[in-house]
């Protein structure tokens, strides 16, 4: 997958950590691996001047969603593969996902993270306009972060196990290498 990050809003950004986030949500969305994303970062000023244009609405939001194909995530088992595809654009405000934490009381990183795969289903097809639509996104949504949560823990441990194993193996004279 193809994750290109513009940050054009003038606030420092974990970028990879969103990248690894969007990433995560494509791949759990059964998204083609060739599949090509952009992710964009605006200021308050730009995000409502996108909103006024695309959804008539006034002021800034945290986040929209510009689809370029339309793509079903899964597909029938039965299906030719859809072939690598240009998935659409995310558009992300970091200074109202920054008030927007704050307000929530959470990690403007957690926020962030929540927008990109928000953004992700939107490219998907999927919306919250009606109750129904709107119980199964954000319990998708919520499910996604979790796991990712979740995923981003196990590496974790695993890097931090790793590197016990290599400081035990040299503490004992084995390094692994060659000749020693």
């Amino acid at each position: 997958m193809s994750i290109e990050l513009f940050n054009e809003s003038g606030v420092e950004v974990p970028e990879q950590l969103i990248i690894e986030a969007a990433r995560f949500a494509m791949r759990r969305m059964e998204v083609h691996p060739g599949a090509e994303l952009s992710i964009q970062l605006i200021d308050s000023e730009s995000m409502a001047e996108l909103h006024m244009q695309w959804m008539d609405l006034p002021g800034p939001t945290d986040v929209m969603s510009f689809p370029m194909d339309e793509l079903t995530p899964g597909g029938r088992p039965d299906a030719d593969d859809p072939g690598p595809a240009m998935l659409g654009d995310i558009v992300l405000c970091p200074e109202f996902a920054a008030e927007q934490a704050r307000s929530q009381r959470h990690s403007f990183e957690h926020e962030l993270a929540v927008l990109t795969v928000h953004g992700v289903l939107h490219l998907l097809g999927f919306d919250h306009a009606e109750p129904e639509e709107e119980r199964e996104m954000f319990g998708l949504q919520g499910q996604i972060i979790t796991d990712w949560y979740s995923a981003r823990d196990d590496r974790t441990r695993l890097l931090a196990q790793a590197q016990r194993d290599t400081r035990l193996l040299n503490d004992i004279g084995f390094s692994g290498r060659e000749g020693h």
